[in-house]
């Protein structure tokens, strides 16, 4: 479903794409670096045009808050770089608010790996995360890849940044089957 940020455009295009029996159906044009109040109010009135008992996919977002709201409105499948392109400028995305620092408690929280005071932290990157990255490398060596100019530094906080997303859908999931979404999530749902 395409539209723009015009109400009537994106009906008329839920329209003609649902009358076609397809196994799901895409949100576009939603993340080309618009406002983000202006792209939750477009995700949240063109969710309900799309049919519930199909697989809704928001195309090119990727932040905490973005996706947990945009699950909220409706949405079930999502894509997004930012885990990639994070990775590229030596970024991590982590989960816990109390080590959290950059972008506050509505948005995805990051880290800059680059930073000096990573240097002689030889804590994992995460210690609650699963993947390869928080298991085999600390702080301090991802930094030391990353000053280093070193491929690997890359590759590593990709694996770990895919992982916080998908440990998010998880937390997100769960909480929804046992319905405490609301309050498990009211930090990236307030406005």
């Amino acid at each position: 479903m395409q539209g723009g940020v015009y109400p009537e455009l994106r009906q008329r295009s839920a329209a003609l794409v649902t009358a076609f029996d397809a196994a799901g159906y895409a949100v576009g044009g939603v993340s080309g670096g618009g406002a983000p109040d202006l792209i939750e109010k477009i995700v949240r009135a063109t969710t309900p045009l799309l049919p519930v008992h199909k697989p809704r996919y928001l195309m090119g977002v990727g932040t905490h808050r973005e996706m947990v709201r945009a699950i909220a409105a409706g949405i079930d499948l999502f894509d997004c770089v930012i885990p990639t392109r994070l990775a590229r400028h030596g970024a991590a995305l982590v989960g816990a608010p109390s080590d959290a620092q950059g972008l506050g408690d509505n948005e995805s929280r990051r880290w800059n790996l680059k930073n000096a005071k990573f240097q002689r932290d030889f804590r994992p990157l995460d210690e609650t995360c699963p993947c390869y990255t928080c298991r085999h490398f600390t702080r301090a060596y991802l930094n030391h890849l990353l000053r280093s100019h070193e491929l690997l530094a890359y590759t590593l906080l990709s694996i770990h940044n895919l992982t916080e997303l998908i440990r998010l859908t998880h937390r997100i999931r769960e909480a929804i089957l046992h319905q405490t979404f609301a309050l498990e999530f009211a930090h990236f749902l307030a406005d």
